[in-house]
């Protein structure tokens, strides 16, 4: 028994030891077995190829044999580490980082070429790689072999047709430097002028070449071997932009245009911004294909720690200097050098010490909108701002698989984070490889994939080459400061100069941008009026991004887009930008409240308990629908998620549970209080209780698809819309005008002219948030056009009444957008490159009756079923295309506005109908009904003169810019101006409750 216990207790893990020990010791004797026959075979390679065989595949079969030979190097290293003490597993390491660093130089040394080009930007990364690879790498930024004197002496007089004797006084022997493409020699002019040469190896044309093509099969292998890292678009740029770095004429003209842009030859501040840098370049005297003749500079290399120190040099200054130089480059000129590696700058000699930028080989120039894209990536991630981020994202063309808003922020953040000196590296490497696991796990858990599966899944769909360079150069100055010792912090230097361009857009205005309305037809007389007025508003700063859509007896008669998207975005506004329009919503939710009932699933005088379970607790038995719909139900502030808590107001379920458990503050019907949010929580529960439906899936059925106006209404967004967004913003020099204002007492207590000051100032940060524009939140965050809205309310004109198409002028069409975007699926598995099939992604092995799970949050969004039947049943478009009216009522205008028969179900003399806010005539009467929100965003209909018109903006004022647009509106079609747009100076002061500012 004691031997049976023994064996079933300690013996299995003896023996499992045991093994593991034999297995381990097996295993590093193979594998140092196989470095010394990898090393032996290289060195008979190496002599094969000295006798002339094998040059074809000489320098692939050397990149290939030395990388394997590494690689197996270190798991041997990491199988003897196991069996070492722990105090000499560094030493171990260090021995194993010193020789295989000896191996990739001798390699790059060996081959030139694009190689060296590599080795150049790995030694800049002392922020993430071993001290023993930055030491000896370093000395590829300018310490290469030169080539012969006779060399550069021939390809001087062959490019330039004269013979040295004739060009030169003097030339030295020795090169200043040698690098990857060309050697750099001091020399003097005939004419007496120091210069320097720079001259081209010769035969680095073919050479290059000849490794581009070896790298982008590396790539195309690595990215069919592991998906997830496929580097195609990272080669594929570098395809292109090498080659123009072998002109030197190219070369040249960079150099002169970098120059202008920094203002390098401007004195005593002429002529530059406050964004000036401080940077020397040298002229170009001559240049050839192959030969370059620059000014000399006096300068010390940044390399050269000893000569910077015994001149006083303020390393962390010069560094910033550079970066800001970058900045400059990037974000203000959009034309920027890429190999800003250490050996390409020089610090002067000369006080101040000035840093000196070379080599103009390799530049980029970017497009106006993917420069301001940058801009808007790098602000959004300084900010936090998720929206703006993946707004970037798509309009730079950087494409996801799934939606990860956290993770795509996190990334940014890590890309844009502050330099770190090289001392940190493993401290950096190790916080790095801490994130990416991390964000591994998110995606696997979110994907339901396996640990293998989720190796080789790319979240990247689509990677823009235009941002390789870019990324690159972000890399390669955070390697120089590492390399610097000194910390850089990219999110304050270079911000200023990522500002400026999207402010600089955004400030020039209609006046001096001609393309600040949209370039779209007129529709009529009145529209070419309206579009002076919005010109004429824009230039006094009172418009920052607008559309105005209007239907005059179901025909479009306007639909101008003006303006820009946002304070940091300077795109132009589109017909089919998304804007959100706070409490204008809530006339959207009272349309699908009727909808319900002329369904005849729900009923206005029902009692909201008998519907909703649990909701008719504390005083709450009495509550019907319609006390709802006319802001008399007593639950006006049932509770304060503002206040308490706003990200609260994203939690759909926990809303709804707070509103069943509320007591009502007064006795439901007999005053009415403006329900500012529970009006939307109190309809979103008896929506979904009264239909079974989500709240999602009824909207999209009642109003959505009848009319034709996908993707561009919404309430709470799907992932994938960002890029239409327009961003809010605040008029302050209105928003100084609230205290003088009376307080109104048909409103809540935290609704007061006093409150609204407080939360006018947080409620554009919050509502720009990403996890708000998603969230249900039916009273206040409907997002939409101003054509979708418009043709909405010109369907509630007419009874519900269908109108005809939209006009064909607006582009693009509405309705034109998925109102669902799709994410590419996990298994598109084939991309063809150069006529081959490359995998793409693994197809994953699903048991029978798998569910597929969805690339984003269905719970939030909409349940699976609904998105099944509205996106892919064909007979369910069949039915769409058959609605004519939305509604059967023919009283269905009455009951909006709580009229006729409806009249008993309203307060008498109340500002609401049911659900709607009545619009009366100067003299009093009814003359339609509509809703308008926080800040300008109205729409409204005048049900006699068969007139609608929808108002989106994003600067948030008192209400005077709609005012104004609705006055000269109604002027011009001879229509009675509502009451709540008739105050005299246009500034909504009287504040009554349907004015823009408040509802």
């Amino acid at each position: 028994m004691r031997n049976s216990r023994f064996r079933g207790s300690n013996s299995g893990s003896f023996q499992s030891n045991r093994w593991w020990w034999w297995w381990s010791v097996a295993l590093d004797r193979v594998l140092s077995f196989l470095v010394r026959v990898l090393a032996s075979v290289q060195r008979v390679w190496s002599r094969f190829v000295s006798m002339g065989l094998g040059s074809l595949y000489r320098r692939r079969v050397k990149v290939f044999s030395v990388a394997i030979l590494i690689y197996l190097d270190y798991k041997s290293v990491q199988q003897r580490e196991k069996w070492i003490k722990k105090s000499k597993v560094p030493a171990l390491w260090e021995k194993a980082h010193e020789r295989n660093a000896k191996r990739v130089l001798n390699l790059i040394v060996e081959l030139e070429g694009l190689w060296v080009k590599l080795g150049q930007y790995l030694s800049t990364r002392a922020d993430v790689l071993p001290q023993a690879y930055i030491s000896l790498l370093t000395q590829l930024q300018d310490s290469l072999p030169p080539r012969p004197l006779q060399e550069v002496r021939r390809t001087i007089e062959r490019e330039l047709g004269d013979s040295m004797e004739v060009l030169f006084t003097d030339f030295a022997n020795e090169p200043l430097a040698t690098a990857s493409i060309a050697q750099v020699h001091r020399a003097t002019l005939a004419n007496g002028q120091d210069v320097v040469v720079k001259v081209q190896h010769n035969g680095i044309r073919a050479i290059i070449l000849e490794d581009l093509k070896n790298a982008k099969a590396i790539v195309d292998w690595i990215a069919w071997a592991e998906p997830q890292y496929d580097f195609n678009p990272m080669i594929d740029e570098w395809c292109k932009e090498a080659p123009r770095e072998l002109d030197f004429n190219i070369e040249a003209e960079n150099t002169r245009t970098v120059s202008k842009n920094l203002g390098c030859k401007k004195t005593n501040g002429e002529g530059r911004s406050d964004n000036r840098v401080d940077v020397l370049i040298p002229d170009i005297i001559q240049s050839s294909e192959s030969v370059l003749i620059l000014e000399y500079m006096d300068g010390i290399r940044l390399n050269d720690v000893e000569s910077l120190d015994a001149f006083g040099i303020d390393k962390q200054k010069i560094v910033e200097e550079i970066t800001r130089a970058y900045a400059h480059q990037i974000y203000v000129d959009g034309f920027f050098n890429g190999d800003p590696h250490p050996g390409n700058f020089l610090v002067s000699r000369e006080p101040p010490h000035r840093p000196i930028l070379l080599d103009f080989g390799l530049t980029k120039k970017l497009s106006h909108p993917l420069k301001q894209a940058l801009a808007k990536m790098f602000l959004a991630s300084a900010e936090g701002d998720q929206v703006a981020l993946l707004s970037a994202f798509a309009e730079m063309g950087l494409k996801l698989r799934l939606d990860l808003p956290d993770q795509a922020m996190s990334v940014a953040g890590l890309f844009f984070r502050s330099s770190t000196p090289s001392n940190e590296a493993l401290k950096t490497l190790k916080t790095l490889n801490d994130q990416r696991m991390k964000n591994i796990k998110v995606i696997q858990e979110k994907m339901q994939l396996t640990p293998k599966e989720v190796k080789r899944f790319n979240p990247v769909d689509a990677f823009p080459g235009d941002i390789v360079i870019f990324a690159r150069v972000i890399n390669l100055l955070r390697g120089l400061s590492s390399t610097m010792n000194v910390r850089i912090v990219y999110l304050d230097i270079m911000r200023p100069f990522a500002e400026s361009v999207l402010l600089g857009s955004i400030s020039r205005g209609p006046t001096v941008d001609a393309s600040w309305i949209h370039d779209s037809p007129v529709h009529s007389d009145v529209e070419f009026k309206l579009r002076k007025l919005l010109v004429e508003l824009g230039s006094i700063q009172k418009i920052l991004g607008i559309q105005v859509c209007a239907y005059k007896d179901g025909k479009v008669i306007i639909d101008t887009a003006a303006g820009v998207l946002g304070r940091y975005d300077p795109r132009p506004v589109q017909p089919d930008s998304l804007f959100p329009v706070f409490s204008v919503t809530k006339g959207i939710t009272a349309g699908m409240m009727h909808w319900l009932v002329d369904k005849r699933k729900l009923q206005l005088d029902q009692t909201v308990g008998d519907i909703w379970p649990g909701f008719a607790s504390n005083g709450k038995d009495v509550i019907k629908v319609h006390h709802v719909l006319n802001h008399t139900s007593g639950l006006h502030s049932a509770f304060d998620p503002v206040g308490e808590n706003p990200l609260l107001i994203c939690d759909w379920d926990e809303c709804l549970k707070r509103i069943a458990n509320s007591s009502p503050e007064t006795e439901p019907g007999s005053q009415q209080f403006y329900h500012y949010l529970t009006f939307g929580w109190l309809c979103g529960g008896i929506l979904e209780y009264a239909s079974g439906k989500k709240f999602q899936e009824i909207l999209e059925e009642s109003i959505v698809k009848p009319l034709k106006i996908d993707g561009e209404l919404y309430i709470g967004i799907p992932p994938g819309v960002e890029s239409r967004l327009a961003t809010l913003t605040l008029d302050t020099d209105e928003l100084s005008k609230l205290p003088s204002i009376a307080s109104q007492p048909e409103l809540p207590s935290t609704f007061q002219p006093e409150k609204i000051l407080q939360m006018a100032t947080s409620l554009p940060v919050l509502f720009n948030t990403l996890n708000v524009r998603r969230a249900i939140i039916p009273a206040a965050n409907g997002h939409c056009s101003a054509r979708a809205l418009a043709r909405y309310y010109a369907s509630l004109a007419d009874g519900g009444l269908v109108p005809p198409p939209h006009s064909s002028l607006s582009q693009p069409p509405l309705g034109s957008h998925a109102h669902v975007p799709k994410f590419s699926s996990v298994n598109d598995t084939k991309k063809k490159r150069k006529g081959k099939e490359m995998m793409a992604s693994t197809q994953k092995l699903k048991p029978k009756g798998h569910k597929e799970k969805r690339l984003y949050d269905e719970e939030q969004f909409m349940s699976t079923e609904s998105l099944a039947s509205l996106v892919s049943d064909t007979s369910n478009d069949h039915q769409d295309d058959d609605v004519r009216n939305i509604f059967s009522n023919p009283r269905i205008h009455d009951a909006f506005m709580g009229a006729g028969d409806y009249s008993g179900l309203v307060l008498p003399d109340g500002k609401f109908g049911l659900g709607f806010k009545r619009v009366t005539s100067q003299d009093g009467s009814l003359v339609g009904f509509g809703h308008s929100g926080m800040g300008g965003s109205t729409g409204f209909c005048d049900i006699e003169n068969r007139f609608s018109i929808a108002i989106t903006v994003n600067k948030m004022s008192l209400g005077g810019v709609t005012a104004s647009i609705i006055r000269l509106v109604c002027s011009e079609l001879n229509i009675p101006l509502p009451k709540d747009f008739s105050i005299a100076n246009g500034m909504g002061l009287e504040l009554e409750m349907g004015t823009p500012l408040i509802n």
